[in-house]
């Protein structure tokens, strides 16, 4: 193993860099990265329609949702990869596929975690905000999310670490991340498998371990330092906002 890692670790680690296009375990960490900066957004947008009382919008973003939820992650790939490209014209890489599948696909499951921490904010404090005379912006983004998104963290936390996990799907539309250098290495040496998937499975894990040990000091944190009603700050806002 420490002469795989010799001859063939910065391949994986940066895949042909500079010589050619970058990849290994760096791309997979830009593409988690990446992914998780569209998932949050969209997740909360999702989140934030299905709660918002409108049943024209509540409705069709539910049944997204739901639908998402229901259908495997690599239908997705297949989808935007083969069939996107008939509709828009020209050819997806990808890089752009695999972002743009995880996104749609983890943006559906953190919205349903970013949701129920919405419906656990106590009714009072949006009855006291619109007593204030205060409207629906900033009582959500003042008020309410910041509450939300403090005791759903190590959800949030738990949504990457399935991101880091999922870009291994880049294997099937030639991504150079971490998988498919490695099974590129195993095509070359052919006599070392046990040795190249071990690293593989050791570079998942460090990672993955890394997030989770995140989540449990979030976890401990939420729990022992709660934002409860009482300890929110309510923000300084005028009644005419």
């Amino acid at each position: 193993m420490i002469e795989l890692l010799r001859d063939d670790g910065l391949y994986m680690l940066i895949g042909e860099y500079p010589q050619g296009p970058l990849g290994g375990l760096v791309l997979t960490l830009i593409l988690s990265i990446l992914s998780m900066a569209l998932v949050f957004p969209l997740a909360v947008l999702l989140a934030l329609a299905r709660t918002s009382g409108i049943r024209m919008l509540a409705w069709p973003i539910s049944t997204y949702v739901n639908f998402v939820r229901c259908i495997p992650q690599l239908l997705f790939v297949f989808w935007i990869y083969l069939f996107v490209p008939v509709l828009i014209g020209f050819p997806l890489t990808g890089f752009t596929t695999l972002v743009a599948s995880i996104a749609i696909y983890q943006s559906a499951y953190l919205s349903e975690v970013i949701r129920a921490g919405i419906l656990a904010i106590a009714k009072g404090q949006i009855e006291s905000a619109h007593a204030l005379g205060l409207r629906w912006f900033p009582i959500t983004f003042k008020i309410v999310l910041p509450q939300v998104l403090f005791n759903v963290s190590p959800g949030i936390l738990n949504v990457l670490t399935i991101v880091v996990k999922e870009t291994s799907l880049g294997y099937m539309v030639g991504v150079s991340e971490l998988s498919l250098t490695a099974s590129h290495v195993n095509s070359l040496t052919l006599t070392k498998p046990l040795e190249v998937f071990a690293i593989l499975a050791f570079a998942y894990f460090a990672i993955c371990y890394g997030i989770g040990l995140a989540v449990r000091c979030l976890e401990t944190r939420v729990e022992v330092q709660p934002l409860t009603p009482n300890k929110v700050i309510v923000p300084r806002i005028s009644a005419g906002n």
